[in-house]
């Protein structure tokens, strides 16, 4: 949808995940006096600057992660190199693995990648898009390998919880599988007392008002011998351009996985990995900073979204930030006329010149729905609403 967008003059766009600001100036900073002192002209070692992995270590301990910076962290370009490296290290040709559906579109190809096969498992969109542990057993058989999640999820801004996690380990455990938990949205968590009034959204999956930290499967110790944590610093702090991530996980796996980004990238970019080191450092008040626009910008969609209501049905986003609305059925057929919300997304696109995500895809289950982006700024976003209303009522 952006290289479509890109073709046509004057296209808002909500549709690219890519947040409005630009990269923290301690960050930018870091980078230019790391270059001027000559310390990015060559790779570093293969797992990332020993400096890097130390920073990262005590900044995932805040957390109650704890990972040794010497064996089992690895920078990475970017979170898909990360995943891509994992599956690659992991996976036989023909293995399975479950995604939940709807999820973020780049799983799909990564697995196809490694000479995987990715299964979709169904979200409970009646209860906030939550994982429904039965449906993941079900589905599981002798080839499945790995379970694959974002958590807060892209497209629907939602969370698992606790529970659904401590059963999604328990059954990875019992079938001796894989997880793969990726949370690049981790820092955008929003207390469920700030949605205003607005289109109700099922009271499932909700995040306690007074503890706003999003809960990891990495602070669970008896899974650590099948868990892969992975994080990126492109939404958090802006550097999606930076392609600068990092995964931790036991040594064992590690060394596996090593090889395969060895042979992929060499190392992450050096430049990026003393910017991403500065922005652990000294950037958490951006992303503090980050967070409170992105939850007026979620307000201000919803109260949007709100006076479209003959035209689209949605629940409020706890976390990220996308929202996911459900387009109804009579237009559905009147503006796609039975093509669905590909060719919803692209009469929108070519008449409204507003860019928006087809659902579909995001998985099955996405179909119907389009994903719009609250990243970009308040202009963009009421701007891209006015023209949606205009052409809605046509």
């Amino acid at each position: 949808m952006e290289l479509r967008a890109s073709r046509i003059p004057g296209v808002v766009s909500l549709a690219q995940g890519v947040p409005s600001f630009d990269t923290p100036e301690a960050v930018k900073r870091a980078a230019i006096d790391a270059i001027e002192k000559g310390k990015v002209a060559k790779y570093s070692l293969a797992p990332g600057t020993l400096e890097f992995r130390e920073t990262i270590a005590q900044y995932l301990e805040k957390e109650n992660k704890f990972y040794d910076f010497e064996t089992e962290i690895i920078a990475t370009a970017g979170s898909i190199e990360a995943i891509t490296a994992t599956l690659l290290a992991i996976l036989e040709p023909g293995d399975e693995v479950l995604i939940p559906d709807p999820t973020y579109t780049s799983y799909q190809p990564a697995i196809k990648v490694a000479r995987g096969v990715p299964v979709f498992v169904p979200l409970a969109e009646e209860k906030h898009w939550a994982l429904d542990i039965e449906k993941f057993e079900k589905l599981i058989t002798p080839r499945t390998k790995a379970f694959l999640f974002c958590n807060p999820n892209n497209p629907t801004g939602t969370i698992f919880t606790r529970n659904q996690l401590h059963a999604l380990a328990q059954l990875a455990i019992k079938h001796n599988l894989y997880i793969l938990s990726d949370e690049v949205y981790k820092d955008f968590i929003y207390p469920v007392k700030s949605c205003e009034a607005g289109a109700p959204s099922a009271q499932f999956n909700r995040v306690n008002d007074s503890n706003e930290r999003l809960y990891s499967l990495a602070e669970l110790r008896g899974i650590r011998d099948r868990l892969i944590y992975i994080f990126s610093f492109s939404k958090a702090y802006a550097m999606t351009g930076w392609r600068i991530a990092f995964l931790a996980t036991h040594q064992d796996l590690a060394k596996k996985i090593l090889a395969v980004h060895d042979t992929l990238v060499t190392c992450a970019p050096v430049v990026s990995q003393f910017a991403a080191q500065a922005a652990l450092e000294m950037a958490q008040e951006d992303v503090k900073k980050f967070k409170d626009y992105f939850q007026k910008r979620r307000n201000l969609i919803c109260k949007r979204l709100d006076k479209l209501e003959n035209v689209f049905e949605y629940q409020k986003p706890d976390s990220a930030y996308f929202v996911f609305p459900r387009i109804k059925d009579e237009i559905l057929r009147r503006v796609a006329k039975n093509g669905g919300s590909w060719q919803f997304a692209l009469e929108l696109l070519e008449k409204a010149k507003v860019a928006v995500v087809p659902g579909a895809a995001f998985g099955p289950s996405g179909e119907n729905h389009i994903r719009m982006c609250f990243g970009r700024s308040e202009e963009d976003i009421n701007e891209a609403f006015e023209r949606m209303e205009k052409f809605f009522r046509i």
